[in-house]
């Protein structure tokens, strides 16, 4: 098996866990709809979407949620309250670490928003340690649109065998192994790293 040069990590539910049933319970009683259907406006919607791929802005975002669920809170308040669905897989986080200090260089490739991103540089120091990153909202469209994983290709300057890409979409992995990567579909923690032990990136 080929040793990668670089290892590219999604970022949700492969180093941080999310959770936008959260949000939805904090701006629900500021809210003139129910928990359920403020859930349902952001999860995975049209909306987050437009949010994700750069088409629309994150005051754009927040004005179209303020008036589609009567949200009486201010930016400030929903930033804070989009933000904080977040919980780290602490063995992820350390595997990182462990790559990272190994020699990898290494890359977040991911679908977020600059919301996210805001709250997260300031709330995981690790997400500081990476040497680039690819984030959907700045390059105007989502995996497994070509186009991004095109864009990993520029930044890392490496393709093919040469990347390891780690995400929990089998959508996101197949684009990638139609390009050539070596991918690992993570399922937990323990498969992932028994992969990357397997490999041989670790011992």
């Amino acid at each position: 098996m080929t040793l990668p040069r670089v290892i590219v990590f999604d970022l949700g539910k492969v180093l941080l866990d999310f959770d936008y049933g959260r949000m939805a319970a904090r701006m629900a009683g500021r809210s003139g709809i129910s928990q359920e259907a403020i859930h349902a406006l952001i999860d995975q919607s049209p909306l987050l979407h437009d949010l994700e791929s750069g088409r629309i802005s994150s005051q754009e975002f927040f004005l179209t949620i303020q008036a589609r669920a009567g949200y009486l809170g201010d930016f400030c308040r929903f930033t804070r309250e989009f933000g904080d669905i977040f919980d780290p897989i602490p063995e992820m986080i350390d595997l990182h670490r462990k790559l990272a200090t190994a020699g990898f260089p290494t890359c977040i490739f991911s679908n977020t928003n600059d919301l996210a991103i805001a709250h997260i540089r300031e709330r995981y120091p690790f997400f500081n340690g990476f040497t680039d990153y690819v984030l959907s909202y700045e390059h105007g469209c989502m995996k497994p649109h070509a186009k991004l994983y095109e864009v990993v290709e520029e930044t890392t300057l490496f393709n093919g065998v040469d990347i390891l890409y780690i995400d929990d979409r089998p959508e996101n992995i197949e684009a990638g192994a139609t390009r050539g990567w070596q991918t690992i579909l993570q399922v937990n923690a323990k498969t992932t790293i028994d992969r990357i032990r397997a490999i041989g990136c670790l011992p």
